[in-house]
């Protein structure tokens, strides 16, 4: 890899996984008790806005609980951003703080943050760490609005679209990791990659439903294919 290169990762559940995170499609999971259309929809938040307040108040508790930390992964797609004398930027689909955490700067939460709460009114956004439901309210309104989580819902336009559609347009090194491919607009990013001559690798437990469109790919743990290939890549 160029020392130089202008490098786009986009990161999944599956690099958090090793964290102790449990993941949306895990049987085990904290999703286990409720479909979709429960707790991740614009829907459901109108039909039951204090189960989805509870659910995510569950996530965000999990979160910030010891047993949660960053892992070689996220600390190696830091050391690398500190590193490379050409531009980073870490697309991430997961809404925890592990990135930011392990030391990563260059960040876009295209589904939200789980530590951050949205107003209802204004659409702002703001730190929120603890638990909270209905009767909790904004700091940017007059009259104080109501609050939602700041997740990106099913049926929702995913954030900062343009500036990651930029960015993977002057890409010379696409890298997704820990991502399944069937959650669009995310799974068509490396077309939109590959369209633009970039060079674009597949680092994941197992081949993603567009492993096909990668020129390069390697499997298994994140822990161990994340380390590795980023540190044969800076040493070429």
């Amino acid at each position: 890899m160029p020392p130089d290169a202008n490098v786009v990762f986009l990161t999944g559940a599956g690099i958090s996984a090793e964290s102790g995170l449990r993941t949306f499609r895990d049987n085990d999971g904290l999703w286990e008790e409720h479909s979709i259309e429960d707790v991740a929809t614009p829907e459901a938040f109108l039909r039951d806005p204090e189960l989805v307040y509870r659910f995510y108040n569950l996530r965000r508790a999990q979160l910030q609980s010891n047993v949660v930390n960053p892992n070689k992964a996220h600390y190696a797609l830091a050391e690398f951003e500190r590193c490379h004398k050409g531009k980073v930027l870490i697309i991430t689909q997961n809404v925890d703080d592990l990135h930011e955490r392990a030391g990563s700067q260059n960040i876009l939460h295209m589904h939200g943050e789980l530590l951050r709460a949205r107003c209802c009114h204004s659409q702002r956004t703001f730190s929120m760490t603890g638990s909270f439901d209905g009767a909790a309210r904004c700091i940017c309104c007059t009259p104080q609005q109501s609050i939602r989580p700041d997740i990106v819902w099913f049926g929702e336009m995913p954030f900062y679209m343009e500036e990651i559609e930029q960015a993977v347009v002057e890409a010379d090194f696409f890298i997704s990791i820990g991502t399944s491919g069937n959650v669009y607009p995310a799974a068509g990013l490396v077309q939109l990659a590959n369209h633009n001559q970039a060079h674009t690798v597949e680092l994941n437990l197992l081949p993603s439903e567009m492993n096909n469109a990668f020129k390069e790919a390697h499997y298994g743990m994140a822990s161990l294919i994340v380390t590795q290939y980023l540190t044969q890549n800076v040493e070429e």
